[in-house]
């Protein structure tokens, strides 16, 4: 069976899916977007007890209280973004938006078949399964708000700052395998921070700073010149800040 369409985004809703998937669809026209459900919060927070034990967890749920605290002042800061780097944020009005309750579930795998891209771009999904990695011949390609392999997971651009490596503030494009952002590095990009930057900014500034490498590619994959790559760092796979964590790199780093 021949493409029907040269790509396809398996995604999640939030701005920078919609600022990537918007600059995307300048270079590419309308494409298909299947659209994955929300995962309900006690999902979310079972799996991460399991994972890192409660007392942990209960740090990160508190630290959402100094968090949004923070969150005064920076919409006037995205806003600039917004204006500066023409960024779009909205969702598309799409010809083809597939709504699917996962990543892995059928509906998501009979919609990679329905329209057979040469590439899949993912963006804000949850991990993707073997099953549905196998479901079509065609590489997944994810972006990550973060620098492989040093700042795996959750909040990379944070942690980078708030570990003294501002030079780690930035994405990386990377092929999909089965680990947390394991896959081989197709493109990076390191982003500069401005006053007023936090917690809640951070990932817009990084969006602002990593649309050409997402469309870049995105054409590499679509013209079979895709060159992955390694980088050799300490691999460390990060979830949400502690409250304690939180409030040490605000107060003693100025990292909020």
């Amino acid at each position: 069976m021949s493409a029907q369409f040269p790509i396809v985004a398996m995604a999640a809703d939030g701005p920078h899916t919609w600022i990537m998937i918007n600059a995307l669809r300048k270079e590419f026209g309308d494409f298909p977007i299947i659209l994955e459900e929300g995962e309900p919060a006690n999902t979310f927070w079972k799996r991460r007890m399991k994972m890192l034990g409660p007392i942990k967890v209960a740090s990160m749920q508190a630290a959402r209280i100094p968090i949004k605290l923070t969150k005064g002042r920076t919409q006037q800061v995205i806003d600039d973004m917004i204006a500066e780097h023409e960024l779009n944020p909205n969702m598309p009005d799409a010809e083809h938006i597939v709504r699917v309750p996962s990543p892995n579930s059928q509906p998501a795998r009979e919609a990679l078949m329905k329209f057979n891209p040469k590439a899949v771009f993912v963006i804000n999904s949850r991990m993707i399964g073997k099953k549905t990695l196998n479901a079509i011949d065609a590489p997944f390609i994810n972006y990550h708000s973060g620098i492989n392999p040093a700042y795996r997971g959750m909040y990379g651009g944070y942690f980078a700052l708030a570990n003294g490596e501002p030079e780690h503030f930035g994405a990386t494009v990377h092929l999909v395998d089965e680990g947390v952002d394991t896959g081989d590095i197709l493109y990076q990009s390191q982003v500069h921070t401005k006053p007023g930057d936090n917690f809640h900014t951070y990932i817009w500034r990084i969006a602002s700073g990593s649309r050409e490498i997402v469309v870049r590619a995105m054409q590499d994959a679509v013209n079979g010149t895709l060159a992955p790559h390694k980088r050799e760092l300490p691999s460390r796979q990060y979830f949400a800040p502690t409250f304690g964590g939180y409030l040490w790199n605000g107060l003693v780093k100025g990292i909020w």
